[in-house]
């Protein structure tokens, strides 16, 4: 894992951007591919699906929409262990989706005009789930908890298969768990391709949203839909960010750095510290980490590559200022007055504050969401929430002697506009007629 020394330097925000670059060339390369496979499933559907599952995922003949009676199996045949952690994980989810679903809003414009903002829940959602180097049992909980409290009442969840052609039973487990009974075992691309046109030869009926994380085939065919049907953000390859000062205990970081890592090899782990003591000491605690762990190669691969380093910068401030505008998906806080310190870092996906509020309990039981913007979207996209699956609507009500007194108003910035006939329809209503009874 490198070290880039910062400090002593006047830099700009994209100055310090350009000394750790994401990861981004492949996600440019998988636009076009991914946008090519989602047409394909447009205009083809079934074959298309098949032809990619053979090509991807290496099955064919597979049930592309699974049969009920394998989400039965799965539910029933779940390690214990795991189905209680699932359920924990659930109600935690739920309650800590709760608060992000909005309560309508009267608001009095004056007599006899008011506005209600309400929020509606889309009437259908479809939940993307990773099943290749990670079956992501707990991104089910994560997409479908947040969709379930927004009142979303259909959702379809689609899911790589695997070499047997079933869908992960971990994953169909959880769908279980969560009555999820829509499911579909297609993967990358062609999923979301799927569920924003529809396939109509397996029932899958296009969705309003689609949400959960991926590669970035996922991520771009996100991009390719996007228009046709809502997205979350195009969560790509995962991200760490790690501030902290010489306080902090670099065995603790060291194996918050390795756990982002094993995800993908293109995942991005950085350190941002004014301490050249730490520093040494988390680079050693990660050459141990990374070569113990199960996915060393991937973890080493993730580490060398140019979208991890350590950072050594000058003081706090410019660790500050380096995490802001670095917006990364993850941020944890390893700092002596962490929770003081969280109000100063405003751009991050979610933000873990103190050594005991690792990112692995996000990922799982913390009751936060594990879909989170990455490549630096967190500047100006949430993560994913019950706030996704609803529309802000705003409810218009005047009656007659409220619309009298803005009548003269409308007209004139109506003919200002030379829109005449905006200035008329007000008109037809005072011409002619008794004006109808107050309703408000």
């Amino acid at each position: 894992m490198r070290t880039i020394d910062l400090r002593g330097q006047q830099l700009s925000p994209a100055d310090m951007l350009a000394s750790v670059p994401r990861a981004t060339q492949a996600r440019a390369e998988a636009l076009e591919t991914a946008a090519r496979i989602v047409d394909d499933v447009r205009a083809r559907g079934e074959d298309a699906l098949r032809e990619q599952a053979e090509k991807f995922d290496r099955v064919s003949g597979h049930a592309l929409r699974v049969p009920s009676e394998h989400i039965t199996e799965a539910l029933a045949s779940v390690d214990s262990t795991v189905r209680a952690a699932l359920e924990e994980a659930i109600l935690r989810v739920r309650k800590g989706s709760a608060a992000q679903v909005p309560a309508a809003q009267t608001t009095t414009i004056g007599p006899g005009a008011q506005i209600v903002q309400r929020w509606q829940p889309v009437n259908r959602a479809g939940v993307y789930i990773p099943g290749g180097k990670a079956p992501l049992a707990s991104s089910v909980v994560m997409n479908v908890v947040p969709a379930q409290v927004a009142g979303v009442t259909s959702i379809a969840l689609a899911s790589p298969p695997q070499s047997d052609g079933r869908v992960h039973p971990t994953i169909l487990a959880a769908a279980g768990l969560l009555g999820v009974s829509e499911v579909y075992a297609i993967g990358g691309a062609g999923a979301i391709g799927a569920l924003a046109w529809g396939v109509a030869a397996i029932d899958l009926d296009p969705v309003d949203v689609v949400s959960g994380p991926g590669n970035n085939y996922v991520a771009s065919a996100k991009r390719a839909v996007a228009g046709v049907v809502g997205t979350d953000s195009e969560a790509g390859a995962t991200e760490i960010l790690i501030v902290a000062d010489d306080t902090a205990d670099a065995r603790l970081i060291a194996a918050d750095l390795v756990s982002q890592a094993e995800h993908d090899e293109q995942a991005s782990a950085v350190l941002v510290t004014d301490s050249a003591d730490l520093a040494e000491r988390v680079a050693t605690e990660v050459e141990k980490f990374a070569a113990a762990t199960r996915h060393s190669e991937r973890v080493a691969a993730a580490l060398a590559g140019p979208q991890s380093a350590i950072v050594l910068v000058d003081d706090r401030a410019m660790a500050t200022a380096f995490s802001n505008a670095y917006a990364p998906e993850h941020l944890e806080l390893h700092l002596a007055d962490a929770e003081a310190a969280a109000s100063e870092f405003t751009s991050a996906g979610a933000v873990f504050v103190g050594d005991q509020t690792p990112v692995s309990l996000g990922d799982y039981m913390a009751g936060s969401n594990h879909v989170l913007p990455t490549g630096g979207q967190a500047r100006y996209a949430p993560g994913l929430g019950a706030y996704t699956f609803l529309r802000p609507q705003q409810v218009i009500s005047y009656d007659h002697a409220a619309l009298a007194s803005v009548r003269a108003g409308v007209v004139a910035l109506a003919n200002a506009e030379v829109l005449p006939a905006h200035g008329e329809a007000i008109e037809a209503r005072f011409q002619g007629a008794a004006a109808p009874a107050t309703t408000l």
